[in-house]
């Protein structure tokens, strides 16, 4: 756990210290991004949030649709919009108690260096099983790293996916 901890903090503080303070012609070192699953039982749905880097997921949404987006950019709002409901339905698939979820993209922002995306699954019972398949951006990066974290019933169970890795499998 304190491994998963020290990627999450690693992750963030390079959030801090990459475009910010170096010249846009440098790349970061990390290829890393996070992903949460958290049940609400007042919704009985899937709360699913994204972090990855801003200028890793313009990359990928480019090598995926031919098209370059640019997320600092209004102009691109409905076009990032619409790639990234294709690809997260792509590469983002959910499971629970053997029955595959309907998983809607709600929307995106962006934080500094990074883009939160917003999902959420179609309605569900309290799971004893989740199964999720995660590769964002295994399309760019073959060190990709992603890091996921599953919330049922307050219990919080986390595990780091490295490429070519996308399956965790947990019980509650």
């Amino acid at each position: 756990m304190r491994k998963l901890f020290a990627l999450f903090l690693l992750f963030f503080i390079s959030l801090h210290f990459s475009a910010a303070n170096f010249p846009a012609d440098d790349v970061h070192p990390y290829h890393v991004g996070s992903v949460e699953f958290k049940y609400d039982s007042k919704s009985q749905t899937f709360q699913i949030s994204g972090k990855f880097f801003l200028d890793d997921l313009e990359n990928a949404l480019k090598q995926k649709f031919g098209k370059a987006v640019h997320f600092n950019d209004e102009k691109y709002r409905a076009q990032i919009n619409s790639y990234l409901t294709e690809y997260c339905s792509e590469y983002l698939k959910l499971k629970t108690d053997n029955k595959f979820l309907k998983i809607n993209y709600l929307g995106y922002e962006e934080d500094s260096e990074a883009v939160n995306i917003y999902l959420e699954s179609e309605k569900t019972a309290t799971p004893k099983k989740v199964e999720t398949a995660v590769s964002f951006l295994y399309n760019l990066f073959d060190d990709q790293m992603n890091i996921v974290h599953v919330i049922v019933g307050g219990q919080r169970r986390s595990e780091r996916l490295n490429y070519p890795d996308r399956y965790l499998y947990q019980t509650f």
